[in-house]
């Protein structure tokens, strides 16, 4: 729902600050095509633009920006605040509320109760510009998950804000450039974490924080954390395996039921999986019409969900749409990947979900998804592996453990160039001296957070990809959650790091470039303490995952249609590089190009786009971070 951007201009210098603000919100259409509004107070310094995608109250009272009944506060949103109403009721029903919009219900809430405690009571997803014209005091603030983006910069004298970098960039005062120790990061991870952006100076406001600006002064907080939140709910579920079952499925039928709530027509993506068909039934249950259900497919196996969905579709009596989408429908849509993101991302997963958001849209408003169910319950292989390998590694004498990553980097070198000296470089699978230098990484971890990070990155074991960059500090180089349950921790660290820099970027940017708003039920705040209440044997049973979650949904859909294993949504990244994408790559990846841009190691990188065109060693995924940098810097 929506887009916001706005300035405090301390200084005063920025001129005609309403046709600015306007021009700031105007990159920001494709995320409010309904309505447009701006606010400015010019002896205070404050704009504030808005971009409206209508969802609830479909009036002009739902118009923004929008000014309490006081007149004290003014606010740009966008999220959805869904226990509204439940909110309105405790305020009480004899205030003379204009409409029925959330925001008038979270103005009202910050009015009676204070920021904070107004924040510790929302259910939703959100982020906001709130402007105090009492105590001239601006208030930035961002959901506990991330699901919604706020980013910030100070620039000539101002302070610039917006749901995304472009709208940024229209202020006459932007500088850009790139931070050289961002990017290091982005090409290790393929995400860039928060509060880095690729820009020098330019944040994301972190999740669960809030940030005040009073004059010149710039403090943030966190008013969430879900550390702490986790720690203190850690193994206090003491039933039964069908007892956290029953809790599950009464806590997430509620929350679906929430994220239904819309005047807008409301559908679902439907992979098959575990997650979306859970979703799915619950919807179907939930409501007296058919429920609009939307699934891609790709002509690969191993790739393709589409059966799956087509299956649960049917059983559920869903109103079923499935786009088979080729090679070059899909490669069409590479370009745009920098328009969307707004700064480098390299999440494959990327291209499928924009284009299943523009299929979603054709039909509906808003789609729920079932995002943040394997942070949750233990879905993903890595909560058996990480804790396993860090008791290994804990298992070891300290100087031992320095010896050994000694040793490897001490024979990386050598190894490397023994086996191209023996001329095997074309023929070979692995490379000793990068392996070594990954075991090297490997045996210097200082902590279940620095090994998780690692889990995530490529480029492993080189030395100078980005030439000049430092050490970018992030959740992987920050203490890992005081938790006692090694598997708990690292689902945390997932739900502080993984899920709102990589997922939800994802998700957002691609249903909010269709104009489509997606809801992630599994985000609900009662779900997330549930489930880090509960013990790990009933979140993981052996190797299976999301244990629980299963139970609920053999009680909604049969067995049979959805025990598979679990697939992501991927593309066929290393057919594409091979083939149609091949040209386009030569040219970005050209060593001359990299050379004469001077970020990345040009000899390196190109190296390896030599080695993944001639069949030596399988780059894709260290290719696919490369490329989606060059294209965003050619955008």
């Amino acid at each position: 729902m929506c887009g916001f951007a706005g300035f405090l201009d301390l200084t005063r210098a920025t001129p005609d600050r309403e046709t600015v603000v306007r021009a700031m919100a105007a990159t920001l259409v494709h995320r409010g095509p309904d309505d447009d509004g701006a606010w400015v107070d010019d002896d205070a310094g404050v704009a504030l633009g808005f971009r409206r995608l209508a969802i609830i109250d479909l009036t002009p009272q739902g118009h923004q920006p929008m000014t309490s009944h006081d007149g004290r506060w003014v606010i740009s949103f966008n999220g959805e605040i869904y226990n509204h109403a439940d909110l309105r009721a405790r305020l009480g029903e004899s205030m003379a509320w204009r409409g029925h919009s959330d925001t008038e219900v979270l103005l009202e809430a910050v009015s009676a109760w204070g920021i904070e405690a107004a924040l510790a009571a929302f259910d939703g997803m959100f982020a906001f510009a709130l402007w105090d014209r009492r105590e001239r005091v601006l208030t930035l603030a961002r959901d506990r998950f991330g699901e919604k983006p706020l980013y910030w910069a100070k620039a000539g004298g101002s302070l610039l804000f917006g749901s995304e970098l472009k709208a940024l960039r229209a202020h006459p005062a932007w500088t850009g450039g790139i931070d050289r120790d961002a990017l290091a990061l982005y090409m290790r991870l393929g995400w860039i974490p928060a509060p880095h952006t690729i820009h020098p100076g330019v944040f994301k406001l972190e999740p669960g924080h809030l940030m005040r600006v009073n004059g010149g002064d710039i403090s943030a907080k966190a008013y969430w954390s879900a550390a702490d939140c986790a720690a203190g709910l850690e193994d206090s579920f003491a039933g039964s395996a069908e007892d956290a079952a029953d809790r599950l499925e009464e806590l997430l039928r509620e929350s679906v039921r929430l994220r239904m709530q819309a005047d807008v027509p409301v559908g679902v993506f439907l992979s098959g999986g575990i997650d979306s068909s859970a979703t799915a039934a619950l919807m179907r249950q939930l409501s007296a019409e058919p429920v609009h259900s939307f699934t891609i497919g790709f002509d690969q196996a191993g790739l393709d969900e589409s059966a799956h969905a087509r299956a649960v579709a049917d059983h559920l009596g869903t109103l079923h749409t499935e786009v088979r989408i080729s090679d070059a429908e899909a490669l069409a849509q590479v370009a745009r990947l920098p328009v969307l993101y707004d700064e480098p991302f390299a999440d494959a997963a990327a291209l499928p979900t924009a284009l299943l958001a523009q299929v979603t849209r054709k039909s509906v408003t808003v789609a729920l998804s079932g995002d943040g169910a394997d942070e949750l319950f233990g879905g993903y292989g890595i909560y058996r592996s990480i804790p396993r390998d860090w008791r290994r590694l804990q298992g070891l004498p300290d100087g031992l453990r320095a010896l050994g990553a000694m040793g490897a980097r001490g024979l990386a070198g050598p190894a490397e160039g023994l086996a191209a000296l023996a001329g095997t470089v074309r023929k070979r699978r692995s490379h000793p001296g990068h392996r070594l230098g990954r075991e090297a990484e490997r045996l210097e971890a200082g902590s279940l957070a620095e090994l998780l990070g690692l889990h995530y990155s490529r480029w492993r074991g080189m030395s100078d990809l980005v030439p000049g960059a430092g050490r970018a500090e992030s959740l992987f180089s920050a203490p890992t959650p005081r938790l006692h349950d090694d598997a708990l921790a690292t689902m945390v660290l997932d739900a502080m790091g993984y899920l709102p820099d990589d997922l939800c970027v994802k998700t957002d940017r691609a249903t909010m470039g269709a104009s489509l708003e997606a809801r992630l039920p599994f985000l609900a705040l009662d779900i997330a303490r549930f489930a880090w209440s509960l013990p790990t044997s009933l979140k993981i049973e052996g190797e299976t995952g999301k244990a629980v979650l299963r139970r609920v949904l053999y009680r909604l859909v049969p067995r049979a249609l959805v025990d598979r294993p679990k697939m992501g949504f991927e593309v066929p990244l290393r057919r594409w590089l091979n083939g149609p994408l091949r040209d386009w790559a030569d040219d970005l990846l050209s060593e001359e190009r990299l050379r004469r841009q001077g970020h990345l190691n040009a000899a390196l990188v190109a190296q390896c786009w030599r080695e993944h065109r001639s069949g030596a060693k399988n780059w894709q995924n260290e290719m696919w971070h490369a490329l989606m940098f060059q294209a965003w810097l050619e955008h």
